[in-house]
């Protein structure tokens, strides 16, 4: 017989499975949505969702101890995740679907908005599910409910946006600094999905070297490349000595190819940010066991 558990963290839980659920039940019964970026959001969703009722089904049954995966890790890496990836859903649905020069009907209208408001509830309830798990001072837990672990999980996700907006269109090929900046943003998200693929499968004494010393070194190896890329990307793309010639946006709505630059140029920045307080997390903590 499973065991029913009733605390906080597993209503949490309870509540964001269901306003995800709630949320793509809309758009796919009248809300409606269509080509990558509607894609996008159903899977930002669905995902959601099912990582969730997952982690809810093993917990219930107790066999997180059968799990291929830490429990220490698994479960607060995932809700910063589901956070991201909710969050993405709720700006980029209503940028596409619910723009004032679209045609749609007002029930259609209603479904939208009301999906709308159900992610960013949904957000709310991932966000509280993160606080509510990551470590405290002086708590021993998994290396991703830290500050560090969880600046990580915030790096690859970025690096994933930014591949899409380098993509479509392809915004590296111009000038060999753009296509360092490229490497950059592989180079490092590679380097965080090794670190986020170890904790979560327990496999960090895999490394030649201590896990500690390989945060530190990988840490101001990312904060030396993106300060790099974070002077480059804009240079090469805003600087008229280099920039070419961009035409007015004539899209009715989403993103006009000047507007995805920026916003790289703006996710770089960012990542940065990131990768430098990763570094100074990296090197004052002392942790115990990942």
């Amino acid at each position: 017989m499973p065991v029913v558990n009733t605390s906080p963290l597993m209503i949490v839980r309870l509540i964001a499975l269901v306003l995800t659920c709630v949320a793509f039940s809309l758009v796919v019964h009248k809300g409606g949505y269509s080509g990558g970026t509607g894609s996008w959001c159903m899977f930002c969703w669905c995902f959601s969702f099912s990582g969730t009722l997952l982690i809810l089904l093993l917990e219930l049954f107790g066999l997180q101890a059968r799990a291929p995966v830490s429990w220490r890790n698994f479960p607060i890496t995932f809700a910063m995740f589901a956070t991201l990836f909710c969050l993405s859903a709720s700006i980029i649905y209503p940028l596409y679907y619910l723009n004032s020069n679209q045609y749609m009907s007002d029930e259609v209208r209603d479904y939208r908005i009301a999906a709308e408001v159900f992610s960013c509830l949904a957000v709310i309830a991932y966000v509280c599910e993160v606080s509510m798990s990551r470590a405290r001072p002086g708590e021993v837990t998994g290396y991703m409910a830290t500050a560090p672990g969880l600046l990580k999980v915030c790096e690859t996700f970025i690096a994933c946006v930014i591949f899409v907006f380098i993509s479509n269109p392809v915004s590296y090929d111009r000038h060999e600094g753009l296509k360092w900046c490229l490497a950059v943003y592989c180079i490092c998200f590679i380097l965080s999905a090794i670190v986020i693929v170890l904790c979560v499968g327990e496999c960090t004494n895999f490394l030649p070297i201590p896990f500690n010393r390989f945060l530190s070194g990988y840490a101001l190896l990312a904060v030396l490349m993106y300060a790099t890329a974070t002077v480059i990307w804009p240079i090469y793309n805003f600087d008229k000595k280099y920039a070419p010639y961009n035409s007015p946006c004539s899209q009715p709505k989403g993103l006009c190819p000047r507007d995805k630059l920026v916003a790289i140029a703006v996710l770089t920045a960012l990542n940065f940010l990131l990768y430098l307080a990763d570094l100074f997390y990296s090197a004052r903590l002392i942790f115990i066991k990942v």
